[in-house]
Protein backbone atom coordinates (compact mmCIF):
# COMPACT_ATOMS: atom_id res chain seq x y z
CA UNK A 1 0.00 0.00 0.00
CA UNK A 2 1.05 3.67 -0.52
CA UNK A 3 2.32 5.12 2.70
CA UNK A 4 -0.08 7.81 4.18
CA UNK A 5 2.18 11.17 3.07
CA UNK A 6 2.50 9.69 -0.44
CA UNK A 7 -1.75 9.20 -0.74
CA UNK A 8 -1.55 13.11 0.25
CA UNK A 9 0.98 14.04 -1.71
CA UNK A 10 -0.70 12.38 -4.93
CA UNK A 11 -4.22 14.14 -3.80
CA UNK A 12 -2.64 17.03 -4.35
CA UNK A 13 -1.86 16.29 -8.00
CA UNK A 14 -5.28 15.12 -8.39
CA UNK A 15 -6.86 18.33 -7.95
CA UNK A 16 -5.03 19.97 -11.03
CA UNK A 17 -5.00 16.57 -13.33
CA UNK A 18 -7.07 18.36 -16.00
CA UNK A 19 -4.07 20.03 -16.84
CA UNK A 20 -1.65 16.79 -16.89
CA UNK A 21 1.03 16.15 -18.72
CA UNK A 22 3.06 13.09 -20.57
CA UNK A 23 6.52 12.85 -19.77
CA UNK A 24 8.80 13.13 -22.97
CA UNK A 25 10.61 9.88 -24.43
CA UNK A 26 14.11 9.38 -23.16
CA UNK A 27 17.30 10.30 -25.35
CA UNK A 28 17.84 6.68 -25.59
CA UNK A 29 14.80 5.79 -28.08
CA UNK A 30 14.71 6.71 -32.00
CA UNK A 31 14.62 10.39 -32.51
CA UNK A 32 11.57 11.95 -34.15
CA UNK A 33 9.44 10.20 -31.94
CA UNK A 34 7.35 12.86 -29.42
CA UNK A 35 5.66 11.31 -26.18
CA UNK A 36 1.76 11.85 -25.86
CA UNK A 37 0.27 15.21 -25.36
CA UNK A 38 -2.85 14.21 -23.97
CA UNK A 39 -3.93 14.81 -20.51
CA UNK A 40 -6.40 12.44 -18.74
CA UNK A 41 -9.31 13.72 -17.10
CA UNK A 42 -10.42 14.75 -14.28
CA UNK A 43 -10.75 11.46 -11.97
CA UNK A 44 -9.59 11.53 -8.46
CA UNK A 45 -6.95 9.70 -7.31
CA UNK A 46 -8.42 6.26 -6.23
CA UNK A 47 -7.86 5.97 -2.49
CA UNK A 48 -7.70 2.06 -2.04
CA UNK A 49 -4.36 1.39 -4.14
CA UNK A 50 -4.54 -1.74 -5.19
CA UNK A 51 -1.77 -4.19 -4.06
CA UNK A 52 1.87 -3.80 -6.02
CA UNK A 53 2.10 -6.75 -8.50
CA UNK A 54 4.94 -8.66 -10.91
CA UNK A 55 5.17 -8.24 -13.92
CA UNK A 56 3.71 -12.26 -14.19
CA UNK A 57 2.56 -12.12 -10.55
CA UNK A 58 5.82 -14.79 -10.14
CA UNK A 59 7.99 -12.18 -8.26
CA UNK A 60 11.65 -13.30 -8.00
CA UNK A 61 13.53 -13.37 -4.94
CA UNK A 62 17.82 -13.47 -5.71
CA UNK A 63 19.02 -14.52 -2.43
CA UNK A 64 21.67 -11.17 -0.99
CA UNK A 65 24.65 -13.08 0.25
CA UNK A 66 26.93 -9.94 0.40
CA UNK A 67 25.71 -7.13 2.11
CA UNK A 68 28.50 -4.83 0.68
CA UNK A 69 27.71 -5.51 -2.97
CA UNK A 70 24.93 -3.13 -4.09
CA UNK A 71 24.19 -5.52 -7.51
CA UNK A 72 23.18 -8.36 -4.64
CA UNK A 73 21.10 -6.02 -3.25
CA UNK A 74 19.25 -4.52 -6.24
CA UNK A 75 18.84 -8.49 -7.59
CA UNK A 76 17.60 -9.26 -4.22
CA UNK A 77 14.81 -6.48 -4.68
CA UNK A 78 13.66 -7.38 -8.52
CA UNK A 79 10.03 -8.63 -8.27
CA UNK A 80 9.71 -8.89 -12.24
CA UNK A 81 9.72 -12.18 -14.06
CA UNK A 82 10.63 -11.01 -17.36
CA UNK A 83 8.62 -12.63 -20.27
CA UNK A 84 10.45 -13.98 -23.17
CA UNK A 85 9.16 -12.53 -26.02
CA UNK A 86 10.34 -10.45 -29.43
CA UNK A 87 10.24 -7.57 -28.16
CA UNK A 88 12.52 -8.32 -24.86
CA UNK A 89 14.54 -9.75 -27.05
CA UNK A 90 15.26 -7.43 -29.30
CA UNK A 91 15.49 -4.68 -26.37
CA UNK A 92 18.06 -6.98 -25.01
CA UNK A 93 20.30 -7.35 -28.09
CA UNK A 94 20.30 -3.59 -28.20
CA UNK A 95 22.42 -3.46 -25.05
CA UNK A 96 24.44 -6.30 -25.66
CA UNK A 97 25.26 -4.40 -29.12
CA UNK A 98 27.08 -1.79 -26.65
CA UNK A 99 27.90 -3.47 -23.74
CA UNK A 100 30.87 -1.92 -23.35
CA UNK A 101 28.89 1.18 -23.28
CA UNK A 102 26.64 -0.11 -20.83
CA UNK A 103 29.66 -1.58 -18.98
CA UNK A 104 31.11 1.79 -18.79
CA UNK A 105 27.72 3.64 -17.64
CA UNK A 106 27.29 1.66 -14.86
CA UNK A 107 30.81 1.90 -13.79
CA UNK A 108 31.48 5.78 -14.03
CA UNK A 109 27.63 6.62 -13.29
CA UNK A 110 26.16 4.05 -11.43
CA UNK A 111 29.15 4.60 -8.62
CA UNK A 112 27.29 7.89 -8.06
CA UNK A 113 23.58 7.79 -8.36
CA UNK A 114 22.76 3.87 -7.83
CA UNK A 115 22.48 3.27 -4.65
CA UNK A 116 20.53 6.73 -3.94
CA UNK A 117 18.15 4.94 -6.28
CA UNK A 118 18.07 1.77 -5.36
CA UNK A 119 17.50 3.49 -1.58
CA UNK A 120 14.69 5.48 -2.55
CA UNK A 121 12.73 3.25 -4.38
CA UNK A 122 13.21 0.53 -1.57
CA UNK A 123 12.23 3.09 0.55
CA UNK A 124 8.48 3.35 -0.92
CA UNK A 125 8.61 -0.74 -0.91
CA UNK A 126 8.29 -0.40 -4.55
CA UNK A 127 9.96 -2.80 -7.48
CA UNK A 128 13.65 -2.02 -7.36
CA UNK A 129 13.64 -2.62 -10.84
CA UNK A 130 12.27 0.74 -11.15
CA UNK A 131 16.17 2.02 -10.28
CA UNK A 132 16.90 0.93 -13.43
CA UNK A 133 14.52 3.09 -15.27
CA UNK A 134 17.28 6.31 -15.65
CA UNK A 135 19.24 4.22 -17.69
CA UNK A 136 16.76 3.44 -20.35
CA UNK A 137 15.91 7.38 -19.95
CA UNK A 138 19.06 9.37 -19.52
CA UNK A 139 21.89 6.57 -19.38
CA UNK A 140 22.22 7.50 -15.68
CA UNK A 141 23.29 11.48 -16.46
CA UNK A 142 22.06 13.98 -14.74
CA UNK A 143 23.02 16.53 -17.04
CA UNK A 144 21.34 14.60 -20.23
CA UNK A 145 18.69 17.10 -22.09
CA UNK A 146 16.47 15.92 -24.44
CA UNK A 147 14.98 17.92 -27.62
CA UNK A 148 11.66 18.65 -25.92
CA UNK A 149 13.71 19.84 -22.81
CA UNK A 150 12.91 17.13 -20.89
CA UNK A 151 16.00 16.78 -18.84
CA UNK A 152 17.83 14.79 -15.43
CA UNK A 153 18.30 11.15 -14.71
CA UNK A 154 14.24 10.76 -15.22
CA UNK A 155 13.52 13.08 -18.24
CA UNK A 156 11.21 15.23 -16.63
CA UNK A 157 9.87 18.21 -19.11
CA UNK A 158 8.99 21.40 -17.58
CA UNK A 159 5.09 21.39 -17.01
CA UNK A 160 5.48 17.92 -15.47
CA UNK A 161 8.29 19.22 -12.96
CA UNK A 162 5.89 22.47 -12.41
CA UNK A 163 2.19 20.29 -11.32
CA UNK A 164 5.04 17.91 -9.60
CA UNK A 165 5.88 21.16 -7.38
CA UNK A 166 9.99 20.44 -8.99
CA UNK A 167 11.34 24.16 -8.02
CA UNK A 168 12.76 25.32 -11.25
CA UNK A 169 14.48 29.26 -12.31
CA UNK A 170 17.68 30.59 -13.13
CA UNK A 171 19.90 29.17 -9.80
CA UNK A 172 19.03 26.19 -9.71
CA UNK A 173 16.54 23.08 -11.85
CA UNK A 174 15.19 20.37 -9.74
CA UNK A 175 14.68 18.31 -12.56
CA UNK A 176 18.30 18.16 -12.71
CA UNK A 177 18.52 17.66 -8.73
CA UNK A 178 19.10 14.04 -7.78
CA UNK A 179 16.50 13.98 -4.65
CA UNK A 180 14.17 16.85 -5.96
CA UNK A 181 13.88 14.93 -9.20
CA UNK A 182 13.44 11.18 -7.71
CA UNK A 183 10.91 11.84 -5.59
CA UNK A 184 8.94 13.72 -8.57
CA UNK A 185 9.42 10.55 -11.11
CA UNK A 186 8.86 8.26 -7.79
CA UNK A 187 5.92 10.05 -7.36
CA UNK A 188 4.31 10.14 -10.13
CA UNK A 189 4.87 6.29 -11.36
CA UNK A 190 2.95 5.32 -8.22
CA UNK A 191 0.50 7.79 -9.09
CA UNK A 192 0.21 6.19 -12.47
CA UNK A 193 0.44 2.37 -10.85
CA UNK A 194 -2.53 3.39 -8.97
CA UNK A 195 -4.69 5.01 -11.34
CA UNK A 196 -3.98 2.14 -14.32
CA UNK A 197 -5.21 -0.73 -11.83
CA UNK A 198 -1.78 -2.12 -10.42
CA UNK A 199 -0.56 -3.05 -13.66
CA UNK A 200 3.14 -1.64 -13.76
CA UNK A 201 4.18 -2.07 -17.42
CA UNK A 202 0.87 0.06 -17.91
CA UNK A 203 2.37 2.68 -16.10
CA UNK A 204 5.61 2.33 -17.08
CA UNK A 205 4.27 2.80 -20.63
CA UNK A 206 2.42 5.88 -19.26
CA UNK A 207 4.89 7.40 -18.14
CA UNK A 208 6.75 7.93 -21.69
CA UNK A 209 3.99 8.12 -23.98
CA UNK A 210 1.09 9.72 -21.33
CA UNK A 211 -1.55 8.30 -19.28
CA UNK A 212 -4.11 10.03 -22.02
CA UNK A 213 -2.77 8.07 -24.38
CA UNK A 214 -2.52 4.43 -22.07
CA UNK A 215 -6.05 5.33 -20.30
CA UNK A 216 -7.67 5.39 -24.14
CA UNK A 217 -5.98 2.43 -25.57
CA UNK A 218 -7.37 0.20 -22.11
CA UNK A 219 -10.48 1.38 -22.62
CA UNK A 220 -10.57 0.99 -26.40
CA UNK A 221 -9.70 -2.37 -26.10
CA UNK A 222 -11.76 -3.23 -22.76
CA UNK A 223 -15.10 -2.28 -25.16
CA UNK A 224 -13.86 -4.54 -28.14
CA UNK A 225 -13.31 -7.66 -25.74
CA UNK A 226 -9.56 -7.15 -25.95
CA UNK A 227 -7.13 -7.88 -23.22
CA UNK A 228 -5.86 -4.63 -21.49
CA UNK A 229 -1.99 -6.13 -21.08
CA UNK A 230 0.70 -3.45 -22.08
CA UNK A 231 1.60 -6.26 -25.00
CA UNK A 232 -2.24 -6.09 -26.49
CA UNK A 233 -2.42 -1.74 -26.53
CA UNK A 234 -2.35 -0.22 -29.63
CA UNK A 235 0.75 2.29 -28.62
CA UNK A 236 3.57 4.25 -30.66
CA UNK A 237 6.13 2.43 -31.45
CA UNK A 238 8.73 4.78 -28.94
CA UNK A 239 6.13 3.25 -26.46
CA UNK A 240 5.95 -0.05 -27.60
CA UNK A 241 10.16 -0.18 -27.47
CA UNK A 242 10.61 1.39 -24.16
CA UNK A 243 8.87 -0.70 -21.90
CA UNK A 244 10.96 -3.73 -22.59
CA UNK A 245 13.95 -1.98 -22.85
CA UNK A 246 13.52 -1.57 -18.97
CA UNK A 247 12.84 -5.25 -18.76
CA UNK A 248 15.78 -5.87 -20.76
CA UNK A 249 17.87 -4.34 -18.34
CA UNK A 250 16.32 -5.79 -15.44
CA UNK A 251 17.10 -9.16 -17.28
CA UNK A 252 21.19 -8.52 -17.82
CA UNK A 253 21.52 -7.34 -13.87
CA UNK A 254 19.14 -10.10 -12.82
CA UNK A 255 21.46 -13.16 -14.85
CA UNK A 256 24.52 -10.95 -15.91
CA UNK A 257 26.55 -14.53 -15.56
CA UNK A 258 23.95 -16.03 -18.86
CA UNK A 259 23.95 -12.50 -20.40
CA UNK A 260 28.32 -12.50 -20.67
CA UNK A 261 27.37 -8.65 -19.20
CA UNK A 262 30.45 -7.49 -16.51
CA UNK A 263 28.43 -5.59 -13.39
CA UNK A 264 31.47 -3.40 -12.20
CA UNK A 265 31.79 -3.74 -8.27
CA UNK A 266 29.86 -0.90 -6.58
CA UNK A 267 29.57 -0.75 -2.99
CA UNK A 268 26.48 -1.37 -1.07
CA UNK A 269 27.16 2.44 0.39
CA UNK A 270 25.75 6.22 0.05
CA UNK A 271 27.76 7.68 -2.73
CA UNK A 272 27.07 11.39 -0.99
CA UNK A 273 25.60 12.63 2.36
CA UNK A 274 23.74 16.63 2.77
CA UNK A 275 25.82 19.25 4.33
CA UNK A 276 23.89 22.66 5.54
CA UNK A 277 25.79 25.28 3.92
CA UNK A 278 24.21 28.14 5.70
CA UNK A 279 23.89 30.47 3.10
CA UNK A 280 24.99 30.87 -0.69
CA UNK A 281 28.34 29.57 -1.75
CA UNK A 282 30.52 29.68 -4.46
CA UNK A 283 30.58 26.07 -6.45
CA UNK A 284 34.41 26.54 -6.85
CA UNK A 285 34.84 27.57 -3.02
CA UNK A 286 32.77 25.17 -1.91
CA UNK A 287 34.83 22.72 -3.18
CA UNK A 288 38.03 23.85 -2.05
CA UNK A 289 36.46 23.80 1.43
CA UNK A 290 35.22 20.09 0.74
CA UNK A 291 38.63 18.95 -0.96
CA UNK A 292 36.97 17.54 -3.66
CA UNK A 293 37.20 18.12 -7.44
CA UNK A 294 34.76 20.64 -8.26
CA UNK A 295 33.85 18.60 -11.06
CA UNK A 296 32.53 15.29 -8.53
CA UNK A 297 31.34 18.52 -6.69
CA UNK A 298 28.95 19.58 -10.06
CA UNK A 299 28.25 15.79 -10.84
CA UNK A 300 26.90 15.12 -7.08
CA UNK A 301 24.74 18.83 -7.36
CA UNK A 302 23.63 19.03 -10.79
CA UNK A 303 21.41 21.27 -10.01
CA UNK A 304 22.65 24.72 -9.46
CA UNK A 305 22.86 26.07 -12.63
CA UNK A 306 25.29 28.91 -11.75
CA UNK A 307 28.40 29.31 -10.58
CA UNK A 308 27.31 29.64 -7.06
CA UNK A 309 24.22 27.63 -4.75
CA UNK A 310 20.72 28.45 -5.55
CA UNK A 311 19.59 31.26 -2.89
CA UNK A 312 16.76 29.30 -1.78
CA UNK A 313 19.02 25.94 -1.57
CA UNK A 314 20.13 24.84 2.42
CA UNK A 315 22.84 22.14 1.60
CA UNK A 316 25.58 20.50 -0.80
CA UNK A 317 25.28 16.90 -1.32
CA UNK A 318 29.25 15.67 -1.26
CA UNK A 319 31.53 12.34 -0.43
CA UNK A 320 30.47 11.17 2.93
CA UNK A 321 34.35 11.43 3.81
CA UNK A 322 34.82 14.83 3.12
CA UNK A 323 31.50 15.88 5.23
CA UNK A 324 33.49 16.53 8.45
CA UNK A 325 35.80 18.25 7.13
CA UNK A 326 33.49 20.33 4.94
CA UNK A 327 31.40 21.48 7.77
CA UNK A 328 34.45 22.63 9.59
CA UNK A 329 35.45 24.71 7.19
CA UNK A 330 31.97 25.89 6.24
CA UNK A 331 31.94 26.80 10.59
CA UNK A 332 35.13 28.86 9.57
CA UNK A 333 34.08 31.04 6.85
CA UNK A 334 33.22 34.77 7.28
CA UNK A 335 30.33 36.65 6.11
CA UNK A 336 32.41 38.57 3.50
CA UNK A 337 34.10 34.96 1.63
CA UNK A 338 30.23 34.15 1.21
CA UNK A 339 28.43 35.28 -1.98
CA UNK A 340 26.30 38.34 -0.96
CA UNK A 341 23.96 40.46 -2.74
CA UNK A 342 23.24 43.90 -3.33
CA UNK A 343 19.94 45.67 -4.43
CA UNK A 344 19.40 48.86 -6.69
CA UNK A 345 16.91 50.64 -7.92
CA UNK A 346 17.37 51.83 -11.37
CA UNK A 347 17.34 55.62 -11.44
CA UNK A 348 16.78 58.01 -14.85
CA UNK A 349 19.95 57.74 -16.97
CA UNK A 350 21.57 54.54 -15.49
CA UNK A 351 23.14 52.15 -17.73
CA UNK A 352 24.44 48.70 -16.83
CA UNK A 353 28.05 50.19 -17.39
CA UNK A 354 27.49 52.82 -14.78
CA UNK A 355 25.97 50.28 -12.53
CA UNK A 356 28.49 47.87 -12.76
CA UNK A 357 31.55 50.84 -12.11
CA UNK A 358 29.60 51.95 -8.97
CA UNK A 359 29.83 48.10 -7.82
CA UNK A 360 33.31 47.50 -9.49
CA UNK A 361 31.78 44.91 -10.94
CA UNK A 362 31.19 43.90 -14.30
CA UNK A 363 28.35 44.54 -16.95
CA UNK A 364 28.03 40.93 -18.22
CA UNK A 365 28.08 39.38 -14.21
CA UNK A 366 25.32 42.15 -14.09
CA UNK A 367 23.42 40.36 -17.25
CA UNK A 368 23.73 36.80 -15.82
CA UNK A 369 23.15 37.36 -12.36
CA UNK A 370 19.86 38.86 -13.46
CA UNK A 371 18.90 37.40 -16.26
CA UNK A 372 18.99 40.08 -18.84
CA UNK A 373 19.50 39.12 -22.38
CA UNK A 374 20.77 42.94 -23.46
CA UNK A 375 22.29 45.80 -22.10
CA UNK A 376 18.70 47.33 -21.51
CA UNK A 377 16.93 48.46 -18.15
CA UNK A 378 13.87 49.84 -17.00
CA UNK A 379 13.56 52.43 -14.38
CA UNK A 380 12.88 51.33 -11.61
CA UNK A 381 13.59 48.27 -12.02
CA UNK A 382 15.18 46.21 -8.77
CA UNK A 383 18.57 44.92 -10.06
CA UNK A 384 20.32 42.33 -7.66
CA UNK A 385 24.49 42.59 -7.68
CA UNK A 386 26.88 40.19 -6.44
CA UNK A 387 28.96 41.22 -3.88
CA UNK A 388 32.53 39.54 -2.29
CA UNK A 389 35.96 39.23 -2.84
CA UNK A 390 38.51 39.44 -6.44
CA UNK A 391 38.50 35.81 -6.33
CA UNK A 392 34.82 35.53 -6.05
CA UNK A 393 33.97 37.86 -9.15
CA UNK A 394 36.31 36.45 -11.04
CA UNK A 395 34.71 32.97 -10.42
CA UNK A 396 31.78 34.78 -11.43
CA UNK A 397 32.96 36.37 -14.38
CA UNK A 398 34.10 32.85 -15.86
CA UNK A 399 31.29 30.74 -14.96
CA UNK A 400 28.29 32.44 -14.87
CA UNK A 401 28.49 35.23 -17.32
CA UNK A 402 27.09 32.91 -20.74
CA UNK A 403 23.69 31.28 -20.67
CA UNK A 404 24.38 27.88 -21.75
CA UNK A 405 23.05 26.28 -24.75
CA UNK A 406 22.75 22.23 -24.15
CA UNK A 407 24.35 20.35 -27.21
CA UNK A 408 24.56 16.73 -28.14
CA UNK A 409 27.95 16.02 -29.17
CA UNK A 410 28.94 12.37 -30.61
CA UNK A 411 32.34 11.56 -29.66
CA UNK A 412 34.78 11.43 -33.48
CA UNK A 413 37.68 8.99 -34.14
CA UNK A 414 41.12 10.53 -32.35
CA UNK A 415 38.45 13.21 -30.25
CA UNK A 416 39.84 13.52 -26.53
CA UNK A 417 38.57 15.35 -23.88
CA UNK A 418 41.25 17.73 -24.82
CA UNK A 419 40.33 18.22 -28.03
CA UNK A 420 36.87 18.59 -27.43
CA UNK A 421 36.64 21.08 -24.56
CA UNK A 422 39.13 23.41 -27.11
CA UNK A 423 36.81 22.78 -29.64
CA UNK A 424 33.70 24.37 -27.58
CA UNK A 425 35.87 27.00 -25.35
CA UNK A 426 34.39 25.03 -22.30
CA UNK A 427 36.73 23.22 -19.43
CA UNK A 428 37.92 19.59 -19.37
CA UNK A 429 36.89 19.49 -16.04
CA UNK A 430 32.91 20.54 -16.66
CA UNK A 431 32.41 18.13 -19.79
CA UNK A 432 33.49 15.53 -17.09
CA UNK A 433 31.12 16.93 -14.87
CA UNK A 434 27.99 17.70 -17.29
CA UNK A 435 28.41 13.63 -17.77
CA UNK A 436 29.61 12.27 -14.98
CA UNK A 437 32.53 10.55 -16.08
CA UNK A 438 35.95 9.19 -15.07
CA UNK A 439 38.94 11.42 -16.15
CA UNK A 440 40.94 8.61 -15.89
CA UNK A 441 38.94 6.58 -18.07
CA UNK A 442 39.31 7.05 -21.85
CA UNK A 443 36.38 8.40 -24.25
CA UNK A 444 35.03 6.22 -27.35
CA UNK A 445 34.03 7.03 -30.80
CA UNK A 446 30.51 7.01 -30.54
CA UNK A 447 30.10 8.25 -27.01
CA UNK A 448 27.50 10.72 -26.80
CA UNK A 449 28.26 13.28 -24.06
CA UNK A 450 26.03 16.61 -23.61
CA UNK A 451 28.11 19.88 -23.65
CA UNK A 452 26.69 23.60 -22.86
CA UNK A 453 27.91 26.21 -24.75
CA UNK A 454 27.86 29.50 -24.11
CA UNK A 455 25.34 31.40 -26.34
CA UNK A 456 27.72 34.27 -26.59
Amino acid sequence: MIKRHIIKSLKSIAIVVSALFALAGCQTLPPGESADAARPGANAITQAVPARLSVENRPIRLPHSNPDDLWGRLQHGMQWQVPENAQVADARNYYLRQRSGLQRVLAERGELYLHFLVEEVERRDLPLELALLPLVESQLDPFAVSSQQAVGLWQIIPSTGKTLGVTSDWWFDGRRDLRDSTRAALDYLEYLYATLDGDWLNALAAYNGGIGRVSRAVASNAARGRPTDFWSLPLPRETRNYVPRLLALSSLIAEPERWAVNLPPLQNRPAFVAVPTGGQLELGRAAQLAGVPKARLQALNPGHLRWATAPHAGDLLVPPDRATAFQQQLAQLSAEQRVQWDHYRVRRGDTLSRIARLFSTRVDLLRAANNLHSNFIREGATLVIPRGDDSALSIASRSGTKIPEARDYKVRPGDSLYRIAGRFKVRVEDIVAWNALNARAPIFPGQQLTLYVGDG
